[in-house]
């Protein structure tokens, strides 16, 4: 009696050494069926995971290891038309309309600062240090020029260059407000 649960324990973790290791491969090819079906990069790893757990507990149904590939494609396919019957009955609202005609983009201020960093990056480290200490620490320019050691007018300098150079930065990049 103990041998058989000894080897009963034996041949559950060959078989489950066996479905990891050919999930495992079959894994990226599954995300990427999914990622077609669903086009959406979040949905089809949610569907790749809930097709791998719907497969782990069939593991047992499938007779012959070698058609682990389309038993598995077979499983990612039906889950993916379930998540897209699944969406089809929960309505969606496209707001990106009122958005446009109140003129509200949420994704372009997030933008914005990622051209502004690119910007900023592109400056000269003397321009870089006197925008950094002017804008984000918020120091008068007497301040900066103490800090840096240098005179009132070499600061007035770097940042009117420096300015100059993130709006020219920021007109190419075609960052709204950057003409101010």
């Amino acid at each position: 009696m103990v041998g058989d649960r000894l080897s009963d324990a034996g041949e559950r973790t060959t078989r489950a050494n066996a479905f990891i290791r050919l999930a495992d491969q079959h894994l990226d090819a599954s995300y990427r069926l999914a990622s077609a079906i669903l086009g959406n990069p979040a949905d089809a790893e949610d569907a790749t995971h809930d097709a791998l757990i719907q497969a782990w507990r069939h593991w047992s149904q499938l007779r012959d290891q070698a058609r682990f590939e389309p038993w598995f494609d077979r499983i990612v396919v039906n889950t993916c038309r379930n998540r897209l019957r699944h969406n089809a009955r929960r309505p969606t609202q496209d707001f990106s309309s009122e958005l446009a005609v109140a003129g509200r983009d949420p994704f372009r201020q997030a933008d914005d600062r990622d051209q502004m960093r690119v910007a900023i990056d592109r400056l000269s480290p003397d321009h870089r240090v006197v925008i950094a200490l002017r804008y984000y620490l918020d120091l008068s320019n007497d301040e900066i020029a103490v800090r840096l050691g240098v005179p009132a007018g070499t600061v007035n300098s770097r940042l009117h260059y420096a300015l100059g150079g993130l709006k020219r930065a920021l007109q190419e990049a075609g960052v709204t407000g950057a003409d101010r």
